[in-house]
């Protein structure tokens, strides 16, 4: 248990890097700097889901890679 959970962290937290330079490659955290008001909290929203997002894809990712080794 406590090694799935090591390799679920590990790529969750490889995964939320990756989501993040492609964010900003894209030119994401640029328009998050630029909004105003209300406007900067949606994007500041917007960007946290797809980073989290990222780093979920990656941890799954990783779980079922792990599992269809070990059978």
């Amino acid at each position: 248990m406590l090694t799935t959970m090591k390799v679920f962290l590990w790529w969750f937290v490889v995964g939320a890097t990756m989501a993040l330079s492609v964010l900003m490659l894209q030119g994401g955290i640029r328009d998050v700097m630029q909004a105003q008001g209300s406007v900067w909290t949606l994007k500041l929203a917007e960007l946290l889901t797809t980073i989290i997002g990222g780093g979920l894809l990656g941890g799954c990712i990783a779980l079922i890679l792990d599992r269809i080794k070990k059978s």
